[in-house]
């Protein structure tokens, strides 16, 4: 692969539900400075990507967080656990875009079924949607992803015109890009707790970590090609908010699931929002998708690994897909959009179960340093590692005051992965066996 099909499939990864549906959300921190919680967002993922460039030039192999806990600690049930957290973000954040599609479904179609059981009804069947998908089996290539992308950054593309269009005829109220509105609370809580929040558009990158293996020569072209396409992403996203509440006010913008399609109304009220409220569709429905995929495939390899349930691991004989394991995926996002819903905490919820695995390769970095290989890899400034491990530490803490609702959901779900480790467990020790290990070495791991 070369950089530039590279640098499309970060930048996909990267683009999504989070700054599709979120915008508003941040508003709601910190008023008319909503870039600023991006911008922030976008630091603490530069710095975790440096660990990600160090450790995937230095073990470039397709197994990621997972593989750098296992060589740095050695723990199996931490490594198990790295990975179901890894897994279980990829439900809350499949979750979240099933929200924001109902909200924007019933925008381009102007249905009258806007109160919470309406949404939550549209929400299910479109999860219910891609578990079909999923169990039809879907092949994704590098190339289908390049189409997705541009479909997604079309979007984002039209916000940001429609901004210069509206700066250039003196249209909307850029000075309020640089008012914060807090409420009652300090100026710094409102915005690292934004930040912590608007963290979620930024994650994605972490997944290219498994095409190293598909670059040429990757110690020199995946460390550029990464940080470029993060460099991207960045600035999109800080343009699109400027637009978003110079057109919009924080208030209005803040309130409901369709921040963008406010904006492409105030700014452009002669475009086609249909037109629009489909690119989100479609956008987020791709996050759906890609979340879900993956989701059912980790805990599909967990359960042939022998660390879950031997049931999570049965295929389909004709489509030869892992239906138990997409059924159960599939069932967790069901309970989520029905019992948790908001955008928000489903948002919020990724972003802190990600933070997790980010501090730990933050620290597993450092802890690899002794270990050296014999070939040339990217090599992060120690201080990085260190104020990535500490910065996601910090954003994961209570101090940020994030709601207590996502603690709960991250701990269900995570318990949920304790449950089914202790049941295999147990199983194991009945057989005589030793229980369950897990090295992401091994190529069924893969």
């Amino acid at each position: 692969m070369g950089p530039g099909l590279l640098l499309l499939f970060i930048v996909g990864d990267i683009l999504g539900t989070g700054i599709y549906a979120l915008t508003g959300k941040v508003a709601n921190e910190v008023g008319g400075a909503v870039w600023l919680p991006f911008l922030l967002a976008f630091l603490v993922a530069v710095i975790t990507a440096f660990s990600y460039l160090e450790l995937v030039t230095k073990y470039p192999q397709a197994a990621g967080a997972a593989l750098y806990t296992h060589k740095a600690f050695g723990i199996h049930f931490l490594t198990y656990m790295v990975t179901f957290t890894v897994m279980s973000s990829g439900i809350t954040s499949a979750s979240t875009a099933a929200r924001a599609f109902s909200a924007n479904l019933v925008e381009a179609f102007d249905l009258d079924i806007r109160d919470g059981i309406g949404i939550t009804g549209v929400g299910l069947t479109f999860m219910l949607a891609v578990a079909l998908v999923n169990l039809r089996g879907v092949g994704e290539s590098v190339k289908t992803n390049v189409v997705l992308t541009c479909v997604e950054l079309s979007g984002l593309l039209i916000i940001i015109m429609i901004g210069m269009w509206a700066l250039g005829i003196g249209q909307g109220d850029f000075s309020r890009v640089l008012d914060i509105d807090t409420g009652d609370r300090s100026v710094f809580g409102a915005v690292v707790a934004g930040t912590a929040l608007a963290f979620f558009a930024m994650v994605g990158f972490e997944d290219s970590v498994n095409m190293a293996e598909e670059c040429k020569n990757p110690s020199r072209t995946f460390p550029k090609v990464l940080l470029a396409g993060l460099g991207i992403t960045g600035l999109i996203y800080v343009l699109v908010s400027v637009t978003a509440i110079a057109l919009v006010p924080p208030g209005d913008l803040g309130s409901g699931d369709t921040p963008l399609l406010k904006v492409v109304e105030a700014g452009a009220p002669a475009f086609p929002v249909g037109i629009f409220a489909f690119i989100t569709m479609f956008a987020v429905a791709n996050t759906a998708l890609i979340n879900m995929l993956m989701a059912s495939r980790l805990l599909y390899g967990m359960a042939r690994e022998g660390v879950l349930p031997a049931a999570l691991g049965r295929v389909h004989p004709a489509r030869r897909t892992p239906y138990v394991a997409i059924v159960f995926t599939t069932l967790l996002a069901f309970g989520l959009i029905t019992f948790v819903g908001e955008v928000p905490e489903l948002g919020g919820t990724t972003a802190l179960l990600l933070l997790i695995v980010f501090a730990i390769v933050n620290v597993a970095v450092l802890v690899l340093r002794r270990r050296p290989v014999e070939h040339q890899h990217f090599r992060a400034p120690t201080i990085l590692p260190v104020l990535g491990a500490a910065s996601c530490i910090f954003l994961v803490s209570p101090l940020v005051e994030r709601p207590a609702a996502q603690y709960r959901i991250a701990a269900v779900l995570l318990g949920i992965g304790g449950v089914l480790w202790l049941i295999t467990w147990l199983s194991a020790k009945r057989r005589g066996g030793r229980g369950p290990t897990v090295d992401p070495e091994r190529p069924a791991q893969k």
